[in-house]
């Protein structure tokens, strides 16, 4: 797994409710332009759908998760990106994780965090 990180000035609770609202996915994620959970809980085996940039509508599955901390996600049972927040001094370390051969995904993963801190300010 390779990872990109950016330190926010915001809690981490802030970043966590951002980066687990699939409503919100669209707003930070350069990738996604609509994004569902079936269901109101947002937990590892948690599944729903998001529709990409190219309009491709692909069902996804939580499958990792600690509140508050971390999540993993697989789209069409292809494991995909991981997310973490880490506390750092009065704010927060966003970071994320793609799997070795999506190692061109980390330039989306930039452009999402400096959307996600954008939000957060």
């Amino acid at each position: 797994m390779l990872w990109v990180e950016r330190s926010i000035d915001a809690t981490p609770a802030a970043a966590w409710e951002l980066l687990t609202d699939t409503d919100r996915w669209p707003d930070w994620g350069p990738s996604i332009t609509e994004a569902k959970l079936d269901g109101d809980r947002f937990l590892e085996g948690s599944t729903g759908w998001v529709r990409t940039a190219v309009g491709v509508r692909l069902p996804f599955r939580i499958t990792d998760f600690e509140e508050g901390v971390r999540w993993s996600w697989s789209v069409v049972g292809i494991p995909a990106t991981s997310h973490r927040i880490r506390p750092d001094g009065s704010g927060c370390r966003v970071g994320f994780g793609v799997p070795v051969v999506a190692a061109p995904y980390l330039v989306v993963c930039r452009i999402a965090l400096a959307r996600i801190e954008d939000l957060l300010h």
